[in-house]
């Protein structure tokens, strides 16, 4: 049963007889609390789908368990790896304001966590709120090494929006009955995509449509009357989702944990790496309700199409009664799809503005393209590649931000094109020959406090897909967003400057483009890279070098002493 977010005091006593990660909380300062957490990265055996198989998990739980703590907290985070593999945790959404050292990419802002090894992460909650989220950022690992992470307003400071009676966490996910990581690393000798998921999950569990599944189904208790704030998360390694509930309509007021102008909708869309909190009137007919999840995809690429489900359950009505399906977008429901973003905005308020850049010292075009490069041992003579404006991510030995910070010569090179540098088509017939890509590990840098605008484009090589981006450190406006090729002399008159949504994570549409805006105040390195973990493997990624500004309150904060080595 969901219960409304305990005081302090109750979810100490909660999480520590719960899952014992909560290691001490409520250390006062004059800022906020100071909520200790203990991540042990442990494998454990788990069953789903008649399948058994061991997991890497963090304290034996799948999904992990849920980091709470208030705007204006500071948050640390003792991570020990008892797995196999190396390991390192993204708190994804968080911008860690001169803190890259707690961001978490493997190879972009630290070295992994070695096996039998610990390290920290110590970081402030600043100026956000709302749902965000945190997972493995090494390998495929993220299939099961996630949670939700929820920030409570300040005490005394309400939601923007009538207070719920209740709150629950909705983690969407990815099964394989098979090794996650020996999948990846045999698409990877293969230079073909490896094979998709066999189920989608709600909260680590498929539900009742698949096999063995019955005991594997999420169930949240509601009573009739009382309304309910469900922070959905999309935890999926590869697939874009819609989400509803039969016979209930949902009020969209947080994407991102950025408050927004509510709407009601009767599906939602969500890409890997985006959070939705969506409020829920409990005021149907009492009976039990299906939550339901499944792809959406508008390009001719194969996915998991199986739909997952969990159960909305009124109190006191009996588990033998069969629960309705609610009624989800066809997966290649573009024009819902298009229908559902276009309403998503900003709140614009007085105590949370939209401060849109409205000037932009920095234009930047970046082309997303498939690709192949020649392979040897691959099956076909080649292996399948993505990559930004041509360039295929190559990952260094050592962090970027280490190299960096302290200027260590020849592992990255600061030449990132701006746009690509054979402009072509990028949208038109489908384009199979010269796929070739250049390899390289080549940054941007980007001058501290200017301001930038960002046009993704998605391009037509070998397919036309649809790509949701994440940039770490930042929340960015989404300006605009077009069909077909973007045009720098018609596109931004239809800006939206106003109100614009703010993200983390946008989806590029298939065949079309997305324009983003930010102002670059946060020095250090910050990775950009498609959230579709199958296209981030095959290179689909680069990184922003943000300078530092004048003096040391506008520069990158000192490594910890325990920084993880390579």
């Amino acid at each position: 049963m969901a219960t409304s977010f305990p005081s302090h005091c109750s979810l100490v006593k909660i999480v520590l007889i719960c899952i014992g990660a909560f290691v001490s909380v409520l250390i006062p300062t004059s800022e906020g609390a100071v909520k200790k957490y203990q991540f042990d990265v442990v494998v454990k055996n788990v069953r789903r789908l008649c399948h058994a198989k061991p997991i890497v998990t963090v304290n034996g739980m799948y999904p992990g368990p849920t980091v709470y703590a208030r705007e204006g907290d500071r948050v640390i985070i003792n991570v020990t790896n008892h797995a196999q593999y190396n390991m390192s945790i993204h708190w994804h959404g968080l911008k860690q304001l001169r803190n890259g050292w707690a961001d978490g990419p493997a190879y972009i802002t630290q070295c992994p966590i070695q096996s039998g090894n610990s390290y920290t992460y110590d970081f402030n909650i600043t100026g956000q709120r709302g749902t965000l989220w945190w997972h493995a950022h090494i390998l495929w690992l993220r299939a099961t090494v996630h949670g939700a992470i929820v920030i409570m307003p300040q005490v005394g400071v309400p939601y923007p929006f009538p207070q719920p009676d209740s709150e629950a966490e909705l983690v969407l996910g990815e099964w394989w009955n098979a090794d996650v990581e020996t999948i990846e690393n045999q698409g990877n000798t293969l230079g073909l995509p490896p094979n998709m998921s066999d189920a989608h999950t709600i909260n680590g569990k498929p539900g009742p449509l698949f096999p063995c599944s019955d005991k594997h189904t999420y169930a949240l208790e509601v009573e009739w009357g009382k309304a309910y704030l469900l922070r959905i998360i999309n935890a999926a390694l590869n697939d874009e989702l819609f989400f509803a509930i039969a016979g209930h309509s949902m009020t969209v007021v947080e994407i991102d944990a950025v408050y927004c102008k509510p709407f009601t909708t009767e599906a939602l869309l969500i890409t890997p790496g985006q959070t939705t909190n969506v409020l829920v009137q409990a005021n149907q007919s009492p009976g039990r309700y299906f939550m339901a999840t499944r792809p959406f995809m508008d390009a001719p690429v194969l996915v998991d199409n199986k739909t997952a489900t969990a159960i909305l359950q009124y109190k006191g009505v009996p588990t033998t009664v069969l629960p309705l399906l609610p009624k989800l977008p066809a997966p290649n429901d573009t024009a819902f799809a298009d229908s559902y973003l276009d309403k998503l905005r900003s709140l614009n308020t007085a105590q949370f503005p939209a401060n849109v850049p409205l000037t932009v010292d920095r234009h930047l075009f970046y082309t997303i393209g498939l690709g192949a490069n020649p392979c040897a041992t691959c099956l076909n003579g080649t292996r399948l590649t993505a990559s930004l404006n041509n360039i295929t991510f190559m990952m260094p030995k050592i962090g970027l931000l280490q190299a960096h910070y302290f200027n260590t010569k020849g592992v990255f090179r600061l030449d990132f094109p701006d746009k690509p540098v054979t402009p072509f088509n990028y949208t038109g017939a489908p384009l199979t020959a010269n796929l070739g890509t250049s390899m390289g590990t080549r940054l941007s840098k980007v001058a501290f406090n200017s301001t930038v605008e960002l046009v993704l484009q998605d391009t037509n090589l070998l397919t036309v897909e649809s790509h949701p981006f994440h940039l770490h450190g930042y929340n960015f406006f989404v300006v605009g967003t077009g069909i077909g090729n973007f045009d720098p002399a018609k596109d931004p008159a239809k800006y939206n400057l106003v109100d614009p949504p703010e993200r983390n994570t946008v989806g590029v549409p298939t065949g079309g483009w997305t324009a983003i805006r930010f102002r670059a105040d946060n020095p250090g390195v910050w990775f950009l890279h498609c959230h579709l973990e199958l296209h981030t493997t095959w290179g689909l990624k680069m990184a922003f070098v943000v300078e530092n500004g004048n003096g040391p309150e506008q520069s990158v904060l000192p490594p910890p002493k325990d920084l993880p080595l390579c």
